[in-house]
């Protein structure tokens, strides 16, 4: 893994209270790297910023940005005129208001970042992020970061490190308009209770470490193979077969279909068994705003294990 360098260095503040802080890019990708050739002979293929109907190339620092005005005409602008925006340049984390952690949608959630403390006392940081812990709050913040405006959501991640995370604009996320939402779908009691069974027995507490990305694996060994001149994956009979069993017709019995391998599997392994109960009662002594997260993270997991076994 690279060493992490900061990308930005300000204050976080609240009140008359300003705590010192370095930004850190809190992730990065782990795709395999490429580029485009010709599939012919490997040429790489290059691109070029030429004018339209020309092949006459533009140098980058003669590109503008055109956009379309209220009134529906084409305005051009130059680096320096979106430098002029009167845009807040001061490097400061203004935090606005504290709000229970339940309140802000994960929809809105964009790009993590770390933050360090960068003075030479840590105790305003550590405080805060204990403060903010113990209140199950998150602090809604508003910075500058590269010349851009950005809402963002400050809240803490084991073990003690505040985390600023930025926060899409409300016009950003759409509004799902899908014709079912307005239809009155019959759910039989029998078909909930099913699958809350199917629910129940596939509850577990989330790992991140149990999942890969199984692309990534597969891309890999392709590469690996064809550079070798072998043969990544061969075919199997068994890849030409219908499953019989993804096809059952009748929702309840798919359930009740579900429900019965899931029990199937973890036959004769205790830890499953005990997990469940476990995961239950943790769930009656968990604070009310806590419990929604938890059984969202229950579900979720289990469904990308499912998938894979499938594939």
């Amino acid at each position: 893994m690279a060493t992490m360098r900061s990308i930005w260095k300000g204050d976080l503040s609240f009140g008359l209270v300003n705590v010192p802080v370095k930004v850190y890019s809190a992730t990065e990708s782990h795709d395999r790297k490429s580029y485009q050739v010709d599939s012919s002979d490997g040429t790489r293929i290059r691109y070029r910023r030429v004018r339209e109907g020309t092949d006459t190339e533009v140098e980058f620092s003669d590109i503008a940005n055109a956009y379309e005005s209220s009134a529906g005409d084409t305005v051009i602008l130059t680096k320096d005129d979106l430098s002029s925006l009167p845009v807040q340049k001061s490097p400061e984390i203004s935090i606005l208001e504290f709000v229970p952690v339940d309140q802000v949608d994960p929809i809105y959630f964009d790009k993590p970042y770390y933050l360090e403390p960068s003075s030479k006392s840590p105790k305003a940081y550590v405080l805060l992020a204990k403060a903010l812990a113990e209140t199950e709050r998150l602090a809604i913040a508003s910075f500058t970061l590269r010349n851009r405006t950005r809402m963002a959501a400050l809240r803490v991640i084991e073990p003690g490190v505040m985390t600023l995370q930025t926060l899409l604009w409300p016009d950003e996320v759409r509004t799902p308009d899908f014709g079912f939402l307005g239809e009155d779908i019959e759910i039989r009691d029998q078909e909930l209770q099913m699958a809350s069974s199917l629910i129940d027995s596939m509850a577990q507490d989330y790992d991140p470490s149990e999942f890969s990305d199984t692309y990534q694996e597969e891309l890999s060994k392709l590469i690996d193979a064809k550079a070798g001149g072998e043969q990544a994956f061969p075919e199997s009979d068994d890849d030409s077969e219908t499953d019989e069993d993804s096809e059952v017709a009748d929702l309840l019995a798919a359930l009740r279909a579900s429900v019965k391998d899931r029990s199937a599997d973890t036959d004769g392994d205790e830890a499953p068994a005990k997990k469940a109960p476990a995961k239950k009662a943790a769930a009656k002594k968990a604070p009310a705003k806590k419990t929604p997260a938890k059984k969202t993270a229950a579900k979720k997991a289990p469904a990308k294990k499912a998938s894979r076994r499938a594939s």
